[in-house]
């Protein structure tokens, strides 16, 4: 802990990367909370219909006809798997933001306007002149 056994630049590149998969998990959980959004809205306004009145699915890219009673259901099922996914994604996003944290603090990094931690000096191997540069990174 504290010193680091890879060049500043495979640090930052490491770094940036765990980034860049926390930020695509973010894009996807609201990406999903979108489509549970709409499905929502759906299955509320199809509630209110006729069971036999007929309506439109697209599936596989193909637009179907089928009736409200036969879409329903598939609906709500899609509904439930979608909200799966997104507590799947949470927990995939605390787990990369933790990783990404431990990272940050093993090797010393700081964001680009971010202040340096005001702690005691490190002395010894794990610190002072011993230890990790640190790296910047925007």
């Amino acid at each position: 802990p504290g010193v680091s056994l890879f060049p500043p630049s495979q640090v930052v590149s490491r770094f940036n990367r765990l980034r860049q998969d926390q930020r695509g998990l973010a894009s996807k959980a609201a990406e999903l909370e979108l489509e549970l959004n709409e499905h929502s809205l759906v299955i509320e306004t199809l509630r209110e219909v006729d069971p036999t009145r007929k309506c439109f699915r697209m599936v596989g890219g193909v637009l179907v006809e089928r009736t409200v009673k036969e879409v329903l259901p598939a609906l709500e099922s899609n509904k439930e798997q979608i909200s799966k996914l997104i507590e799947a994604l949470a927990q995939q996003l605390q787990a990369k933001g933790r990783e990404l944290n431990e990272f940050r603090e093993r090797h010393n990094i700081r964001l680009v306007g971010e202040e340096e931690p005001k702690g005691p000096p490190r002395d010894g191997p794990e610190g002072g002149k011993g230890g990790s540069a640190g790296v910047l990174v925007s």
